[in-house]
């Protein structure tokens, strides 16, 4: 079922995502193949990030193809799936902000990220923000299963169009 706004699953969401805390990030490489890992995306509402190094095959493979898929899996029975688009943000100011945020937030999502990076301008601190295209909440508890999926508004109106065509 097609959400209009994210307003109508965000509580399920951000409950869900917070109570898995890691998730499975996929990418696309230069050549088209996929890779996955294990990250720790913090969400404030529809907006995620993650903090990462930099220099790694990832930074290379969000060159090429800077969407990403995130998927969480703390109940098998109730997955969450984010597409995102992911940017490096490069600026101190919110990389400060984010780095606060982290050590405010209690654990499991909060953590002191200055035991991973040193400091918040060290230029092996990456940051990335995570603007969802597309988040789907699924439940296959249920028969049928439901899937709650919200599209951005951008992307809404190319979806409805695909399905008129």
């Amino acid at each position: 079922m097609k959400i209009a706004t994210f307003a109508e699953i965000a509580d399920e969401f951000l409950a869900r995502v917070n109570k898995a805390v890691w998730c499975n990030v996929a990418t696309i490489d230069g050549k088209n193949r996929p890779r996955s890992r294990i990250l720790h995306p913090i969400w404030q509402g529809e907006v995620g990030w993650i903090t990462t190094r930099r220099r790694t095959p990832k930074e290379q493979h969000l060159e090429a193809h800077p969407f990403v898929s995130l998927a969480y899996i703390a109940d098998v029975v109730k997955p969450v799936y984010a597409d995102c688009k992911a940017v490096w943000i490069e600026g101190l100011a919110v990389k400060q902000q984010i780095w606060q945020l982290l050590q405010n937030t209690p654990p499991p999502l909060g953590f002191d990220p200055a035991p991973i990076y040193g400091t918040v301008d060290n230029p092996d601190f990456g940051l990335l923000k995570l603007t969802p295209w597309r988040i789907e909440v699924t439940s296959v508890a249920t028969v049928p299963a439901e899937r709650k999926i919200w599209y951005a508004s951008e992307i809404a109106k190319e979806v409805a169009i695909q399905e008129i065509s």
